[in-house]
């Protein structure tokens, strides 16, 4: 590929060489309650259904029966004749374990959305050189209420393994994308999450709210954020801000390495310039 193209970046075999180191009623009505569903009265059989699918959003790719029936709430039997209608419709698909998973046809549903997938194909070039640059783990991260939901996972050969995958829904707190998102979010999106906690997911997760404004407001300033130990135990990334047409942030670009790396500094300067490049191209 030729960088150039699109104002992508230098290529280098090293970059620590650059600088350092079913369908439902047609009827809105709810129904009544199910028969050992009392915790949840007056939900309709489409709230039901989302909240079947939904429950596959918190890092669970397959689930149990009995997993989906304590992660939505709702009375076994409801569990079992919704998983029944969206297996058969192609929402979902049973595995040979007896587990459930997202099925095809709701991914081709979601590929179709054009937000997600405009940015991704903006994105992917400048993507594909900062992986080429750095050799390592590779995200595009947008929010999604107040989560971070990863668009695009790239790499080859990483030094570090890390959970981050497609689809994926994550703290917005505990990690480098995370948090430059959460940095130019409306203020009600920061209140929310403390307001349920700072949850720990590693030794290095901020969990103290008046150090993570204080880091949000240092990624404002600086344009850039480098966690360590924040999401994974033993990894670290620098993640930098994309913005859209009203100059609003809309995504961020990180790159992940080992936190056994000294130095991250040489990174800022690729990362941002991956981040600018889409933002010039979404601009543009």
């Amino acid at each position: 590929m030729d960088s150039r193209a699109h104002g992508g970046l230098p290529c280098s075999r090293d970059w620590r060489m650059m600088g350092g180191q079913s369908p439902s009623r047609s009827t809105a009505a709810p129904e009544a309650p199910i028969a050992g569903n009392a915790a949840e009265p007056g939900r309709t059989v489409l709230s039901r259904a989302f909240a079947v699918l939904d429950s596959f959003l918190s890092g669970r790719p397959e689930q149990t029966h009995g997993e989906i029936t304590r992660a939505t709430g709702l009375a076994p039997a409801t569990v079992h004749r919704l998983l029944a209608e969206l297996t058969g419709w192609g929402a979902l698909e049973r595995t040979g374990r007896g587990r459930y998973r997202i099925g095809l046809r709701l991914w081709q549903l979601g590929a179709q959305a054009p937000g997600g997938r405009e940015l991704r194909d903006v994105a992917l070039p400048f993507l594909q050189d900062l992986l080429q640059v750095t050799h390592e783990v590779v995200h595009l991260v947008v929010l999604d209420g107040d989560r971070a939901l990863y668009l695009e996972k790239l790499e080859a050969h990483p030094d570090v393994v890390v959970t981050s995958r497609v689809g994926l829904r994550l703290p917005l707190h505990a990690a480098g994308p995370g948090k430059v998102l959460l940095a130019h979010a409306p203020p009600e999106c920061l209140d929310s999450i403390l307001a349920r906690g700072l949850e720990r997911r590693a030794s290095g997760t901020i969990t103290d709210p008046a150090r993570l404004r204080q880091v949000l407001a240092e990624v404002r300033l600086q344009g850039f954020c480098i966690s360590r130990n924040e999401m994974t135990e033993g990894a670290s990334s620098v993640a930098a801000p994309v913005r859209g047409p009203g100059d609003q942030v809309v995504a961020a670009i990180s790159v992940v390495v080992p936190s056994c790396t000294p130095n991250l500094s040489p990174l800022v300067p690729v990362v941002r310039m991956a981040a600018l490049g889409v933002t010039r191209a979404l601009q543009g």
